[in-house]
């Protein structure tokens, strides 16, 4: 299965600065109690994992300081993803290419999917994500499709997302995170740099090579990785408990999202349906009923 711990690059980076390092070691026990609390302190349902790793860091960081800075936003301003190189051989005033380019290599359910998973009544007759994507892609101003799919990422989904979950999951401590990343003068001058400088060295290259006078070689030429939450990507115990109880729950069943036997059908294989992202089904559709509980909505 996959590793929940990051400690071998923590350490080189302890060894190098002298810091005062600390590691946080989660039980399985502990990550199911703080799981409520993560879900409360969303203000919009948040299925990534890491928002409940990202939860207990801030509380127990929030113990020794207020402030802290984060690397949130890096990868959408210097084009750090898997799904940027794919569009470095389209062109960008290829509209349809870039789009299909764009949806092949980021988008995380087909239309369709979706649709299997809804009750009838709450489906679309169109694709909604596409759309919305397709207008921002078309917009004037960007000269590649790199740089189109940068500018998407930047305005919405790094906005909407991972700067969003950070934000919530920090002040739920009253922990302020800042974000060195997003100094405007610094992403305006990521935006003004060519695409391949910023896809080499298998993304953000322009980054990795100001950090090498400072930044050991190890840390930054290791594989990409994210924040692992290896209990919430193959639910058993515990956490499929809690995502069944939610979805069996009154309140979910009254308002009637999701298609028959769906729900059923995942319960009963819940770590089989996965994303092209890697995603689990089940624990989105378990998120999605927790957040709306834990709100009140019915």
């Amino acid at each position: 299965g996959r590793k929940g711990d990051e400690f071998a690059y923590s350490h080189v980076v302890a060894r190098a600065f002298d810091t005062d390092h600390h590691q946080l070691r989660i039980s399985s026990a502990r990550l199911h109690d703080a799981l409520q609390g993560a879900v409360a302190a969303m203000s919009e349902p948040m299925v990534s994992h890491d928002a409940v790793a990202f939860y207990l860091l801030s509380e127990e960081v929030s113990r020794h300081v207020k402030v802290v800075q984060s690397g949130q936003g890096a990868d959408e301003v210097f084009a750090g993803y898997h799904w940027y190189p794919p569009l470095a051989g389209v062109d960008g005033d290829d509209a349809g290419a870039t789009l299909d380019a764009y949806a092949g290599a980021f988008f995380d359910r087909a239309h369709g999917g979706v649709c299997d998973l809804l009750a009838p009544e709450w489906r679309l007759d169109h694709d909604a994500s596409r759309a919305l994507v397709a207008e921002h892609l078309s917009r004037p101003g960007a000269g590649t499709a790199v740089d189109r799919a940068l500018r998407l990422d930047t305005q919405v989904m790094l906005v909407d997302d991972p700067v969003k979950r950070v934000d919530n999951m920090t002040m739920a401590w009253g922990l302020e995170a800042r974000v060195p990343f997003l100094d405007h003068e610094l992403v305006e001058l990521a935006a003004a740099c060519p695409p391949e400088l910023k896809l080499a060295s298998g993304g953000k290259g322009v980054l990795k090579e100001a950090a090498r006078r400072i930044i050991p070689a190890e840390v930054i030429d290791r594989p990409k990785g994210y924040f692992p939450v290896p209990a919430l990507s193959h639910l058993q115990g515990a956490e499929l408990d809690l995502v069944a109880d939610a979805l069996h729950d009154p309140a979910a069943k009254e308002r009637g999202l999701f298609a028959a036997g769906a729900v059923e059908a995942l319960l009963r294989a819940p770590n089989d349906a996965l994303t092209p992202l890697g995603g689990n089904t089940c624990w989105q559709l378990g998120l999605l009923e927790l957040w709306l509980q834990a709100q009140g909505v019915r």
